[in-house]
């Protein structure tokens, strides 16, 4: 199987884009995983809030990551793991707005990354009367016991994207969204992507 990726999964703090807290990161390659990271993030000022929904939804509180990394070095790190490769996520404009507004809050450039959204991807695929992260997951063979911890819901995602690929032939990331239509997007500076929603993944 040749398709590479990688998935990436924010929590955040409050109803605010800006407010991520929590990453997960997992890198695809020939359809397996090769390597993941996740850490607690202090969300930028001002965006720093935590609402008592989100932490019931995830369990991380401002206490939690009062001594993690900030945005500017999470930024950093996560472009570092990403290393140009196609980021994916259930309901992608969630997470890349995520990253977009969290990177305008610190006034840092938005980089220049391309994502593809595996709710888009099921939907195509799947025949399901929900297709949030742990419906769509089970449906490609993989049990989601921890929703909403941000690795684990990485690995969900990908285990959508790479259940597709395989039925389709073991086809790459490009090839996927040539022949499901659903298009690989690019996130530019001074254009960021419309977002389907703006509240922390608990509807996916």
């Amino acid at each position: 199987m040749s398709v590479d990726f990688v998935a990436i999964d924010f929590e955040t703090a409050n109803r605010s884009p800006a407010s991520a807290c929590a990453v997960g990161l997992l890198r695809i390659q020939n359809g397996r995983i090769v390597d993941s990271d996740e850490w607690l993030i202090q969300p930028p000022a001002g965006h720093d809030e935590f609402a008592p929904f989100n932490v019931q939804l995830h369990g991380i509180s401002a206490d939690r990551v009062k001594n993690s990394p900030d945005w500017p070095a999470s930024l950093r790190r996560i472009l570092d793991f990403t290393r140009g490769d196609v980021l994916v996520a259930h309901n992608a404009s969630f997470d890349m707005g995520v990253l977009v507004a969290a990177t305008k809050a610190s006034h840092l450039p938005v980089p220049q990354l391309r994502y593809f959204c595996s709710l888009r991807l099921a939907r195509k695929s799947y025949f399901l009367k929900s297709y949030s992260l742990p419906h769509a997951s089970r449906a490609a063979g993989y049990d989601l016991t921890n929703h909403h911890d941000a690795l684990a819901d990485a690995e969900a995602c990908a285990a959508i994207v790479v259940d597709v690929a395989h039925t389709r032939g073991g086809i790459s990331i490009d090839e996927l969204s040539s022949v499901t239509g659903v298009h690989i997007q690019s996130l530019r500076p001074s254009d960021p992507p419309a977002l389907d929603s703006l509240v922390s993944g608990a509807t996916f």
